[in-house]
């Protein structure tokens, strides 16, 4: 039987974490108060958490905090790109870390999130008790140019068209640059126009089947505007890291336990790369889910990753 979430949880404790730099990072911690300490590192960059994400823990087992990156979500200033980048968050996790009171803490991420959480585990592996990984993304060019120019629009040439209209002929060469630069420049109502065609396209294509949810959530305004400018922002800057790091430094993970979960039919984040951070690091356990997409909803995802939870919590399988 495929495990399903954990029921609604409201948080215990909310606060707003002032990192000296401009930035002010919204947290929350659910579950209960000091039992196993747990990070929540979610996607984008630029995507925030949801209440949703609260529930892949069993909270009598678990004291998860969950934050929001900097310029997304709750935190302030909303999407802000000045000090803003993979080592800004690196930091900021760790900040949290010493607010938890925690000495080490499982590491939790997806998509974009593996990647953060792959930096910082090989930045602190001893702070990092174990790691759940889902949607493994390495910020190659090869993943973003399979994403953004031949690759994903081969797949779905119909949401593609329509991430590539406002771009005239001449731009398309690069459309992750294009993008960027309307994002970051002309009047606010260009910058949201771009941000929805940006987000919407990713909304409409990390689920194996078409989930209006999902695609509704990236079509509006407000979280768009922080998804497109984060995303781009982060992503021509190769997300702040050199070509290859985080698998040539997998090697700094072989002490944590880890599980790898990935779906086949991942648009976004192509299976190739989970393979081979499995191979760099085979002590990980590692999950290749057929009939499944991205999105950490898809059943045959999220059946392992909550496994993976409760069993790092010493929660006998069910």
């Amino acid at each position: 039987m495929l495990r399903t979430p954990y029921p609604p949880i409201e948080p215990y404790e909310t606060g707003m974490l002032d990192t000296g730099d401009g930035h002010s990072i919204y947290y929350e911690r659910c579950g209960t108060p000091g039992a196993k300490p747990a990070v929540f590192l979610h996607g984008g960059p630029g995507g925030g958490i949801s209440p949703a994400h609260r529930c892949l823990f069993d909270p009598t087992l678990y004291d998860v905090l969950l934050f929001d990156q900097r310029g997304c979500g709750r935190s302030l200033p909303h999407a802000e790109l000045d000090a803003n980048t993979t080592w800004h968050l690196v930091a900021d996790i760790e900040r949290l870390r010493e607010l938890a009171g925690a000495e080490e803490w499982l590491v939790f991420g997806g998509s974009w999130g593996s990647t953060l959480a792959l930096a910082y585990a090989q930045t602190h592996p001893e702070r990092v008790s174990e790691m759940v990984l889902r949607g493994i993304y390495m910020c190659s060019k090869a993943e973003l140019d399979w994403f953004y120019q031949f690759g994903v629009s081969q797949m779905f040439p119909d949401k593609y068209e329509r991430l590539i209209a406002p771009i005239p002929e001449a731009e398309r060469g690069d459309i992750l640059k294009a993008y960027h630069r309307r994002l970051t420049s002309g009047t606010a109502e260009e910058r949201i126009a771009a941000a929805r065609a940006w987000s919407l396209f990713e909304g409409e294509v990390i689920t194996l089947l078409p989930d209006p949810a999902m695609s509704a959530q990236h079509d509006e305004d407000h979280f768009a505007l922080a998804f497109a400018r984060l995303e781009t922002h982060y992503f021509v800057h190769d997300c702040w890291l050199e070509p290859g790091q985080l698998l040539r430094d997998a090697t700094k993970l072989r002490e944590i336990p880890g599980t790898i979960v990935h779906g086949r039919y991942d648009m976004p984040c192509p299976a190739h790369y989970a393979w081979a951070l499995h191979k760099a690091w085979p002590e990980a356990d590692f999950h290749l889910i057929e009939g499944a997409g991205h999105a950490y909803s898809e059943p045959g995802i999220l059946d392992q990753l909550i496994r993976a939870t409760d069993r790092y919590a010493g929660k006998d399988a069910v």
